[in-house]
Formats: structure tokens, sequence, C-alpha cells
């Protein structure tokens, strides 16, 4: 990493020790500590409810600042986890160096760390969050022989008063801007301080959903992450929804990652695009062409799409948001460019025109190596999902499509250039599966396909127990039927999951 680049990092620690965060060591956080007047670490590690927990610890001395940062400290798993028995339920929480940043809403000078979870005998906790992804990390890259990375659109909507100036019109926000669009500025601090944790973000913009209802406008925002190892994608996604409610708080605003938050108005989503790289190489593309590995990949998550709703939609309100005509997908298919499918491979610079020299004739040619910015989103996920299952879930299912012998073929048959909710594709519709239409049926595909999950070990059986034993719990088999016709129960569904995930 070049100097000018660590100089402008946005993450003070890293602009501070001139290397990158991947490089932190203990030596590096303490004199970071004494040089800025540290007053207070804070540990934060994800529970079982796919929200941040904190714990915080005020530095009297620097040999106590070396003592936690060495040895971590004891929680309460049992009240962290539910498959974590109270009766055994001490564990460790040791800090990540690579994930330290300052707090930007501290009201003394604090460092913040990631967690990795320790059992009894000082083993990595095999349920934990974080260990689940890289497990699934490591067994992606022993069989396939690349790195398994991804990134997130973190889709949310911002709730303020209606004062009746520059209205938007309804259903148009994509990409609106102000003074017609009200949130620009909110977003924008929200990522200057998701870039302090160390969040690496590709935009933000105003998304297609905003509308009024009872006085309150509720405007639809979207910020995209870049690339990284998918285990930091899954952290910087957890950072970004604890930082926008942050400020969203402190700005007297509300916001939520709900699926879906009235009938008839855009859900948020949160797509997660994923890429495979080998010796620093983009392994999605072949000859300007998505690559045999890429289709390979899909096969595997049209393979184990119906158990993935298992992770990433994780309440009733989500199988309201997974239906025909919404720009969310419904069916098992994959297509070029296509949002109504389930796997979208989106729009490459495979055209081998330099635009940048045509749009700016001065320009020298572009050497630019723009490959690397092919992916393929998974469209089905939003704000309810536990960020580590969800991204944990979808690399296994990428590693089984590289153990599947009818892989490519699979792609085949599920592959589509059509909107296939148009109406004269009724037959091709009919070909396809479809995705699980609440909880308990999710539930249910996982119970059938959990032995792709446990194998190797990456999901321990207690957690999937865990899974499905939540989601049944919702009995929600009929509950879309039942509510279709009666706004308030639905209005009532919305309040109970409004700050989901």
């Amino acid at each position: 990493m070049s100097d000018t680049h660590l100089a402008m990092n946005a993450n003070p620690l890293v602009a501070f020790l001139q290397k990158p965060a991947a490089e932190f060591t203990k030596a590096d956080l303490i004199r970071y500590a004494r040089e800025n007047d540290i007053r207070m670490v804070n540990f934060m590690y994800p529970g079982g409810d796919g929200k941040l927990k904190t714990l915080n610890f005020v530095i009297t001395d620097e040999e106590y600042l070396d003592t936690i940062l060495t040895c971590g400290e004891r929680v309460d798993g049992s009240s962290l986890f539910s498959f974590v028995e109270a009766g055994s339920s001490d564990l460790y929480v040791l800090p990540r160096f690579s994930t330290a940043f300052l707090d930007p809403f501290a009201s003394v000078p604090t460092m913040a760390l990631l967690c990795t979870f320790f059992d009894k005998d000082g083993q990595l906790l095999e349920s934990a969050p974080e260990h689940t992804l890289a497990k699934a990390c490591q067994a992606f890259t022993r069989v396939t022989g690349m790195e398994f990375q991804a990134m997130g659109e973190l889709e949310y909507y911002v709730i303020f008063d209606d004062d009746h100036r520059f209205p938007a019109i309804d259903q148009h926000g994509y990409h609106e801007s102000s003074p017609y669009a009200k949130a620009n500025e909110f977003r924008a601090q929200c990522m200057c301080y998701i870039a302090q944790t160390g969040g690496q973000i590709k935009y933000g913009h105003s998304e297609v959903g905003n509308f009024v209802l009872d006085g309150k406008v509720y405007e639809q925002n979207e910020i995209e992450f870049l690339p990284v190892k998918a285990e930091q994608a899954a952290d910087q996604l957890m950072l970004a929804k604890w930082v926008i409610r942050n400020l969203a708080y402190r700005m007297n605003l509300d916001v939520t990652f709900a699926p879906k938050i009235t009938t008839g108005k855009a859900g948020s989503g949160l797509h997660i695009h994923m890429r495979m790289m080998r010796d620093g190489r983009n392994m999605m593309l072949y000859e300007g062409r998505l690559s045999e590995e890429a289709r390979k990949m899909i096969a595997g998550m049209m393979l184990l799409a119906p158990s993935i709703t298992a992770f990433g939609n994780k309440n009733p309100m989500s199988y309201f948001r997974l239906v025909p005509h919404q720009e969310a997908p419904t069916n098992v298919c994959w297509g070029d460019r296509n949002r109504s499918v389930l796997v979208r491979v989106p729009l490459g610079w495979t055209t081998q025109v330099d635009m940048c020299r045509v749009a700016n004739p001065g320009e020298a040619p572009s050497l630019k190596d723009t490959t690397m910015k092919q992916t393929v989103e998974m469209r089905s996920p939003d704000g309810s999902a536990d960020l580590y299952q969800l991204i944990a879930g979808l690399c296994v299912a990428c590693r089984t499509g590289f153990e599947m012998a009818d892989a490519l073929q699979l792609a085949e048959r599920t592959y589509v250039n059509v909107n296939i909710h148009d109406k004269g594709n009724e037959s091709r519709l009919a070909q396809l599966s479809s995705l699980p239409d609440s909880c308990a049926a999710s539930a249910d595909c996982l119970e059938q396909q959990r032995a792709y999950y446990e194998r190797d070990g990456i999901f321990s059986s207690a957690m999937i127990d865990s899974i499905i034993t939540h989601l049944r719990a919702f009995d929600d088999r009929t509950l879309r039927q039942q509510v279709a016709q009666y706004p308030s129960e639905v209005q009532k569904l919305v309040d109970t999951y409004f700050h989901c995930g």
C-alpha cells in the first residue's frame, strides 16, 4: 500500500500508524492510544439477534490496556446466543487488532475493536458467527484454490417529518438530488463515519422508494461497498448498520433496514455481490465472458437458494418483499443485467471501448484493468439477515457448485434472459423452482439441505437447529394470505419487525 494511500485513509489509525489495518499489532494500538489520549476501549461483537454488542473499558494505565488487548474478557454466552447452554455459558472475547478504529460517536476519545469468540478451553467457538464464516472461506479456498470475496448493497429508509417543500415523486427517488432528496447529507455523513471504521465504500445514493405516510416522509437510500475478503465484508456491513442507526439517533431521525414497511412501495434488500480471486486476478471472466468457474459458482447458488433464505430472510416481513413485480426475486434463476432473477450478472466493463477517452478526448489511453469490477449478485437477502450466517451460506453454496458433477448443466437450465414475470413467459416460469414464501417454509428448506452446510464442520448442528427453531416459531405459513386484505394487520407486523437485523 502506497504512502499516499495510507495518508488519505479515512481510518485515523491507518493514517497515524502509516500501515494498513491488516498489519496492526498490539504495540501499534498501545502507541496510538498513548499518543492520542485514548481514554476508553470498546470491544464489539455480534449477538444471536444480529446486532452488535459493546463492552466498555476505561483505560487507567498502559499495563491495563496491554492486559485487555492480550487476554480479552469473559462474557455470558447464553445471553448472546440461544445455542449456548446456561450451565456452561462463559465465553472469552478477544479483540482482532486489524479491526481497530476511532469511535466517531464517543464523548471521550475511544478506540473500538471487533472481537472473536473462544470457548472455555481457549478454542475458537465453533458456532460463533465470525468463525463460521472463516471456516466457510477456508473450505472454499481449499476446494477451489481461490479467495472468496463479497460486498453488500445496504438499503434502508430514513424517516422524518414532512415539511411539504420540494416533494419527491412517489417511488421515483432513484439517484435523486437535493432538495427533492432530503437525506443526502445524512447519508454522506454516514459514509464518512463508516469509512472511519474501515469500511471500503463504493458509493452512496438515494433509492427508488419514497412516500409520505401519516405526516412522515419515508426516503430510501443505499450505501454500496467494494469487494473485499468475505470475512471483512460481513464486519463492514455490521459496523455500517451500527453507524447509520447511531447517527440517525443523534440527528433525531429514524431509520429502518426492514424488508417491507408498507404495501405497494419498494422494499429494502441487502443484495450481496461476490467474486473469486486467484493471484490478484478476478476469475469471474474469461476472454470477456462469464467464466466456467463463475457459472459453477452460480449453479451452487441455484441448488441451495431455498435454504439460503434461512440466513438472509429472517422474519415474516421478508416474505412480503419476495413477491412478483417488486424488483425482488421469487424464482430460482439467474441472468445478465436482469432484475427479475435471483442471481444477476451486472453489467461489466467488457466492451473493450476506452469510454474515459471518448468522454474526455484529451486523455491518454486508460490502462485500468476493468475485469476486476465483474461480480455476481444474490438478490434475495434483506436487512433482517444474520450477516455472518448469510455470507457463510453463500460461500458454502458457491463452493458446492465446484463439487457438483452437473453444475454447468444446472446453470444452463436456470438461465433466463427475459423478465420472468412478463406475460408470455408463463411456460418458462413454470419450469423454475420457487423461493420459500414464509419463515416456516424457509426452515423446512434448511432442514432438507442442512447437510451441505454442516459438511466439514462449517455450520455446527447446534447453530442449524437454532435457526430452524427460530424460523418455525413465527408460525407464518399462511400469514401473507391471512392479512393481505387487512392493512391494519400488515401495519402491526411492520411495527413489530421495524428494527430488525
